[in-house]
């Protein structure tokens, strides 16, 4: 496929439009492969993922809901099902997250950028599978360490929900053209 096409078809697909039918072992090693090869400073390659399927993204829901303090002081049975419905309808969450070189160099931003671009190249190998992606940084990512044991160093960047699509995927729209956003000085 023509790289330019895939990128302006990429789209980010909300969890309730994804199908039933499963991802295969080797879509998501593809998948993963592809976030291997991300640009970072220094080669520190600091992305790290947490696949989960079947039960144990179930899990993670549940315990995002029950560590939630938002919703042990007013129970909302609106935000819980809000939580819960991403996971229950996502084929595969990955948890993205990222772990700190020791030495504290690179600066930080550089790798939450090799993160993000980590996370686009999956994003373009799904979309390029006919698999739809979301990727969600809600306040909740703060609340995984009780659930994963975090090496040091280690940070959870938000969750990518992912699931197959009865669709194909159309090509975006922007607000302006590129022109109106890049000044050339020559």
């Amino acid at each position: 496929m023509d790289i330019l096409k895939l990128i302006k078809q990429r789209r980010t697909i909300s969890p309730n439009q994804f199908n039933s039918e499963p991802i295969s072992k080797s879509e998501l090693d593809q998948i993963l492969e592809a976030a291997n090869w991300a640009p970072n400073h220094k080669n520190t390659e600091p992305w790290r993922f947490k696949v989960l399927q079947g039960e144990s993204r179930l899990k993670l829901a549940d315990y995002l809901v029950e560590s939630n303090a938002e919703l042990k002081d007013k129970p909302s049975s609106f935000k819980r099902k809000k939580i819960v419905s991403k996971f229950e309808h996502s084929h595969t969450v990955i948890v993205i997250c990222m772990q700190r070189s020791p030495k504290g160099k690179p600066p930080e931003w550089e790798e939450i950028s090799a993160v993000a671009m980590a996370v686009q190249n999956m994003w373009l190998v799904s979309s390029s599978l006919g698999i739809g992606g979301y990727w969600s940084s809600p306040d909740l990512k703060n609340q995984v360490d009780g659930f994963f044991d975090f090496n040091e160093g280690e940070s959870c960047l938000g969750f990518f929900y992912m699931g197959k699509l009865d669709e194909a995927l159309h090509d975006g729209k922007r607000k302006s053209s590129i022109e109106a956003k890049v000044e050339y000085h020559l």
